[in-house]
């Protein structure tokens, strides 16, 4: 039976998370190798995508980190070299990461410039323009939205009221009739007992 604070268990962990390191370092690498060709909204979301992936990577580090301290010393030098290079790997990943997710050209594409020119101002003045339309126009949609909700609300209400009002006319004709039922029964008995 193994002991379960056998030391070769720790290595292997450390190897799994090691191998599993490679594998997510592998594909954020070629993630940070397709952004640069590629621009606005597709960029944006291959660079949301490396950073998911380098957060992943920082986590099996962590993972590593605590995992090489239960490797025995006999292999802990070598081990801790390997831990090494992928944290430099890792940060190198991360710096590059940082550099492509600033390129302002390349996230926004060429309609936006540090140095506009009197055609990309304009350009850029009419996207503004029909932005603020469509917010207003959302905005009044909004309103009439909430207009109407509270019309229904206000109608919901009142049927809640007249059906409260009918259950209490219900309820009061229920009684009538029972107190009815028993001025009849009580009328049918004095009937027999007269005749």
């Amino acid at each position: 039976m193994a002991n379960p604070f056998d030391t070769d268990t720790g290595s292997e962990l450390f190897g799994s998370y090691e191998a599993e390191l490679k594998l997510v370092q592998a594909d954020l690498t070629q993630k940070l190798d397709q952004i640069p060709e590629l621009s606005g909204e597709p960029r944006k979301s291959m660079v949301r995508l490396a950073e998911r992936a380098l957060e992943e990577a920082t986590e099996l580090l962590d993972q590593m980190r605590i995992e090489k301290q239960n490797i025995p010393a006999a292999t802990k030098s070598k081990i801790n070299q390997r831990f090494r290079n992928f944290e430099a790997d890792i940060d190198s990943c991360k710096r590059k990461l940082k550099d492509l997710s600033t390129d302002r050209k390349a996230l926004f594409g060429n309609r936006y410039k540090d140095d506009p020119t009197v055609d990309d101002q304009l350009e850029q003045r009419q996207q503004l323009l029909s932005g603020t339309d469509r917010l207003d126009r959302s905005s009044q949609r909004l309103r009439e939205s909430q207009r109407i909700a509270n019309e229904t609300e206000d109608i919901g209400r009142g049927t809640l009221a007249d059906l409260q009002l009918q259950r209490e006319q219900i309820q009061h004709t229920r009684m009538t009739i029972l107190e009815s039922e028993g001025y009849v029964d009580k009328s049918v008995k004095t009937l027999r007992g007269m005749a």
